[in-house]
């Protein structure tokens, strides 16, 4: 445990006594993500936010198998899954014809191989009610009106509407800044906002659609229908229905568009024999492709939104902000356990480059909608049209909107890579491999699972010991203390079946792997491993250990 902070009352430099050692300003998915995670890990938690309760907005749509994991860790996938329609891939379209199709479904190596199309009030909803079932609460009509920070804290000036209303200071240990694109947290710091907005107004709406036309609205697909006049994008909801979404010149509007505007921009850039039915909601929006120049200021850090903006070309937006809050909330909750706080430091260095690339693609994405000449035109119609024939446009697109497997290699929250056993690298996600168990220690939350990534999907801090039962393996293991460790037993031939005598998971796996101890993270990336059976493996499995927070103990919810 720190000296700094103790989890269980939240005292300590930059919090008063009884108080929550983290302050997450914003309810939101990436918000909501964070909390939810702080409280898994046995960390209280405040949440403040300015809206009177959770959004009915249905912005965002889609969820990436990144994200999914993430959402899976905090226990509402299968829920999520429930209320979403798979999407089975996407088309393009220019001049009326079909130019390219993407594919999705295919990742491998996920228990989430292609997106889900979900409204974000249905994220919300789920993220909220499991933070009620981890004990924690929302504070509605919250807001933040200045925040300041120091290594030792950070300071916050909140204005609640409840009641007579009134002003507080609220300090804490660490303050998580959610608060949006136009934050107030990130402006009172001074951090800048880098990047443009598009000269273009966006409008989009979610209304039945009928048709009569030779091309059907798509039932599981995105389609992208480029015209010389400006995009549309069609998406089918998951309870019927579909979203349109189009670009044109701002027009000094400011009102969410009607039936009679959205047709007419469908009229001029759909197949023909479409018409918009019963509109039930509708927006129209700037768009900015931003970077926070720095994540972190002292004891702030900023996420999702309040770090990064997008266009909404191929959903990043949502994804990678609920990334940003599983990312920041699981490294403080190891911190106030007891590890290194250094482990903060790696916040930015993992997430902004990660942000950067998601700002990029999507921008890459808008910019082909936007294209106007003829020539340009063409050259991308039969650029895509080639990459998709050879299914390059999938292989290359789908991994990179689904941020499953990032390269962390370079971050310091991870050992340097040795050169052996380019699977297990050190910053990069750790391998599925089927499993049978053996034995499994009471309680264990990978009780039952059948492939290694189940049994880590619970999302805790896990020794995986790769060792044959005769060797270095067992007794690896017993050295991991109350660390959660998973056993894989060898495959050589002759070799004895795993005891199940010990308080450990025993598995079977054909790995073929070098005996070692590999560390892997609450978000499943490889942070470190230690080689078995030599001179020095004893201090170098110490040395492995010591990246584990408080292995006397870890509250599980």
């Amino acid at each position: 445990m720190s000296e700094d902070t103790d989890p269980g009352t939240g005292t300590g430099t930059g919090a008063p006594a009884g108080a929550p050692p983290v302050l997450i300003t914003g309810a939101g998915p990436t918000g909501l993500a964070a909390a939810c995670t702080l409280l898994r890990h046995g960390v209280p938690v405040r949440v403040v936010e300015r809206r009177s309760g959770p959004s009915t907005t249905p912005k965002a749509l889609i969820l990436w198998s990144g994200a999914l994991e993430v959402l899976d860790r905090l226990g509402i996938a299968a829920a999520l899954a429930e209320r979403a329609l798979p999407l089975a891939g996407a088309s393009y379209w220019s001049g009326g014809r079909r130019v390219a199709e993407v594919g999705f479904g295919s990742l491998t190596g996920t228990r989430f191989p292609g997106p889900l199309c979900v409204p974000q009030p249905i994220t919300e909803e789920l993220l909220y009610e499991r933070l009620i079932q981890l004990g924690g609460t929302v504070e509605w009509d919250t807001e933040v009106k200045a925040a300041t920070s120091t290594p030792d804290g950070a300071t916050a000036v909140l204005r609640t509407a409840h009641g007579a209303g009134g002003e507080e200071t609220a300090t804490a240990r660490w303050l998580i800044a959610a608060d949006g694109t136009h934050s107030t947290v990130r402006t009172g710091l001074g951090v800048p906002f880098e990047g443009s907005t598009y000269g273009r107004e966006f409008l989009l709406g979610d209304a039945v659609l009928h048709a009569s036309g030779a091309v059907p609205p798509p039932e599981r697909e995105a389609q992208y229908h480029l015209t010389p006049r400006g995009v549309l994008v069609v998406v089918a909801l998951p309870k019927g229905g579909h979203r349109v979404f189009f670009d044109q010149a701002p027009g000094g509007a400011t009102e969410p568009p009607d039936r009679a505007e959205l047709q007419t921009l469908l009229d001029a850039r759909g197949p023909g024999g479409w018409r918009i039915g019963d509109l039930w909601w509708s927006s129209r929006f700037q768009v900015h492709t931003k970077v926070a120049a720095a994540f972190r200021r002292d004891a702030v850090f900023l996420a999702g939104d309040a770090a990064h903006c997008h266009s909404p070309a191929g959903g990043q937006g949502l994804n990678t902000g609920v990334q940003d809050g599983y990312d920041i909330g699981w490294k403080l909750a190891a911190v106030c356990r007891g590890a290194d706080p250094a482990l903060l430091d790696s916040y930015e260095a993992e997430r902004r480059p990660t942000a950067v690339t998601a700002v990029r693609n999507a921008d890459r994405q808008t910019k082909l909608w936007l294209l106007r000449s003829r020539p340009a035109r063409a050259v991308r119609d039969t650029a895509m049209r080639v990459l998709s024939r050879r299914g390059l446009l999938e292989r290359r697109f789908v991994p990179e909107l689904a941020q499953v497997d990032l390269d962390l290699t370079g971050s310091p929250a991870v050992s340097a890579a040795d050169g052996t056993d380019g699977a297990l690298r050190p910053g990069r996600r750790v391998p599925d491999l089927p499993l049978t168990l053996r034995h499994t220690r009471a309680g264990s939350p990978g009780a039952g699972a059948a492939t290694l990534h189940q049994y880590l999907a619970a999302g805790r801090h896990t020794v995986v010991v790769l060792a044959d039962t005769t060797d270095s393996g067992p007794d690896a293991a017993r050295r991991c203390g109350t660390a959660e460790v998973l056993l894989i037993g060898g495959t050589r031939p002759g070799a004895p079946a795993p005891p199940t005598d010990t308080p450990y998971d025993r598995a079977e796996a054909a790995h073929g792997y070098a005996a070692q101890a590999v560390y892997v993270r609450p978000d499943g990336v490889v942070g470190g491993r230690a080689v078995l059976g030599g001179p020095g493996s004893p201090a170098a499995l110490d040395a492995l250990l010591a990246r584990l927070p408080d292995r006397n103990g870890d509250p599980w919810p």
